[in-house]
């Protein structure tokens, strides 16, 4: 037991060693040097990058992205705060790592070979595929990397796609690319714009950016399987191990499921026409209804930019749709369910905006208080789409087999039983089109992503 002890404490020294000698050695040391591992001071220094896969602001200002949210479970697993260290680039990221400037990098990094010899490599949570990306009008479009000579191609430096495009060039003659110090998502609206011809990025990057970028198109994968995680510096074994473990645990399974669920599990079958379109009426038709979202967000407390997607999934933003079964407005409302909420005209999108707000609201107000969110909002959701006494069956059905009626992930395998004929004769309410709901759903969740970027 001693000699453990003994082992762990001077693995603890030299990396704090490591640390203090590689600011030292730099030009330029970042803004602070750690000193101390977390396991004293229980504060974990965390270096990131901006991204829509690794750390954000929404618009309340609110930190979110999937790495966010897996270093802040890891830390609070341990009883940890969180000082977070954004940079720009992934050099970046690794030049602060190197510095000794963090404790660990959480940033969409590749586990590669020659990183692995600079650090200490983490937990892996991801598994990606480079792709080189294009505009959907570049023609010819190449279809493998002999077709990348005389192509303008630009990638992040120092990058995982650096390295994969000189092992090609080795390879392949003719293949180059030019290195430039900014992000991948700054490079896809790059070749969006038709500024450059391609780009390469992971496809989880490709994957979430090519909904705001409809003209993005996939070439072809330059590698297999590869995966994301964490690095630390070199000689971190220790904290390394904890990392490991964390990740490895039922907690963490549990933390990578969530963290999948929140930012990729409702983004659907990529759709060029639907998405072009809802990117032109951004620009064309929802200024004229944005200041009616935001009064309905205020008087409801649902937010805006959610209703405007809901509102976008009825109507399209269209004050005047009508439907064959005689809803009609901006939030296709029924005749019922206006003459409910008051709203005498339908046609008139202040009033069918906030009629749908506070319907929302309502079937959010009517769910129990200790679900937490996003899952009582998507709960919320379903209800408005399929009603609340179909809600209730799926609810208690999820009970009879054993899942969580709290949780949008089990509901939304359970919501589609609904129109099964081994459950459905004995619930209360009877048959019901419970895929519709979960389609629903995430239809809204996947505009909600485009949609937020206007408010």
């Amino acid at each position: 037991m001693q000699q453990f002890l003994f082992d762990t404490f001077f693995r603890g020294i030299a990396c704090l060693c490591l640390i203090l000698a590689l600011a030292a050695c730099t030009d330029d040391p970042p803004e602070y040097v750690l000193d101390q591992p977390p396991q004293e001071t229980g504060v974990l220094t965390v270096v990131t990058r901006s991204g829509s896969t690794t750390y954000y602001l929404d618009r309340h200002e609110v930190k979110k992205g999937p790495e966010y949210d897996l270093a802040m479970e890891f830390a609070r697993s341990r009883g940890w705060e969180v000082n977070w260290k954004v940079v720009p680039t992934t050099a970046q990221v690794l030049e602060v790592l190197e510095a000794g400037g963090a404790h660990l990098a959480a940033a969409g990094l590749t586990h590669l070979d020659t990183r692995n010899e600079r650090f200490e490599r983490g937990p892996a949570h991801s598994e990606i595929t480079q792709q080189v990306v294009c505009h959907r009008q570049m023609n010819p479009m190449p279809g493998s990397p002999e077709d990348l000579k005389n192509v303008d191609l630009k990638v992040t430096a120092d990058s995982s796609y650096a390295e994969r495009l000189d092992e090609l060039s080795e390879e392949y003659q003719g293949v180059d690319y030019t290195p430039v110090e900014m992000s991948t998502e700054v490079l896809l609206g790059h070749v969006s714009q038709q500024k450059i011809e391609c780009t390469v990025a992971d496809s989880n990057i490709v994957q979430v950016n090519r909904r705001f970028m409809p003209h993005l198109y996939i070439a072809f994968d330059i590698t297999e399987g590869q995966n994301l995680g964490w690095y630390l510096p070199e000689g971190c074994e220790e904290l390394a191990r904890e990392a490991f473990s964390w990740m490895n645990s039922r907690e963490g399974d549990e933390a990578i499921s969530e963290m999948y669920s929140r930012y990729y599990g409702h983004i659907t079958q990529f759709d060029f026409v639907d998405l072009r379109a809802l990117n032109r009426r951004i620009k064309e038709r929802l200024p004229k209804y944005k200041e009616y979202f935001l009064q309905a967000e205020e008087k409801t407390g649902m937010p805006a930019d959610l209703l405007a997607a809901l509102a976008y999934q009825e109507s399209h933003w269209d004050p005047e749709a009508v439907s064959r079964t005689g809803v009609r407005g901006i939030m296709m409302l029924t005749q019922r369910t206006a003459r409910h909420l008051g709203v005498e005209d339908r046609l008139d999108p202040a009033q069918s905006i906030e009629g749908g707000a506070r319907y929302l609201e309502e079937r959010y107000r009517l769910l129990p208080e200790d679900i937490p969110d996003p899952d009582r909002l998507y709960l919320a959701l379903a209800s408005y789409n399929v009603g609340r006494g179909h809600l209730l069956d799926a609810r208690q059905l999820a009970r009879n087999l054993g899942k969580d009626p709290d949780s949008w992930d089990d509901m939304r395998e359970v919501l589609p039983l609904l129109s099964d004929e081994r459950y459905y004769p004995s619930l209360r309410y009877g048959y019901a089109r419970g895929f519709e709901p979960v389609h629903f759903v995430s239809r809204i969740r996947n505009y909600r992503d485009i949609i937020a970027r206007a408010f």
